[in-house]
């Protein structure tokens, strides 16, 4: 039981320490404006956030780019944490990429520890009304190799604060 504690409280740390912060409305506010928003071109809500985009056919052999763009449609600076996201070297696995059976492509980047709470050094701010974007090569982290058709979907939010509501689905193609 004396080993719990410490247990939980570690990771109650670990899930608030990495968040955006919002100084223009409260959390209740952007849950409820995220969850009535259909499309995420311009959310009506106050919140970041950050969509996927990739080339619908790849070929084998070639990179395969995903961009990765964070929003922010405030009228403030808002920030997130660079961690489990494109915008630090691939160095934890914060994508999801299966083929169409649902097997997994296998992660095979690094791995990095991280001391919590994350420093100033992590964080990254956007402008209002202003967006960031950064490509990232999956091969250069995932076992994609054989032809089909793969999607792939966003699971880092918990650490970077960022929500991303749609995957985004290509065909790896032989030339």
């Amino acid at each position: 039981m004396k080993s719990i504690i410490p247990l939980l409280s570690a990771a109650v740390i670990a899930f608030s320490s990495c968040s955006h912060q919002t100084s223009t409305s409260s959390a209740r506010k952007v849950k409820e404006d995220a969850a009535t928003n259909k499309a995420w071109k311009r959310p009506v809500g106050k919140s970041i956030y950050a969509v996927l985009q990739i080339k619908n056919t790849i070929k084998v052999g070639d990179s395969v780019k995903l961009k990765f763009t964070v929003y922010n449609p405030t009228d403030s600076v808002q920030q997130f944490c660079k961690w489990h996201t494109p915008f630090e070297p691939l160095i934890s696995k914060y994508l999801d990429v299966k083929e169409a059976n649902g097997e997994e492509a296998n992660y095979q980047g690094a791995m990095a520890k991280r001391m919590m709470p994350p420093p100033a050094s992590s964080y990254q701010k956007v402008n209002p009304g202003d967006s960031l974007s950064i490509e990232v090569d999956l091969l250069k982290g995932y076992a994609v190799k054989k032809p089909g058709k793969y999607a792939i979907t966003y699971n880092g939010e918990g650490m970077s604060g960022l929500a991303v509501k749609d995957s985004v689905v290509f065909n790896y193609v032989k030339p």
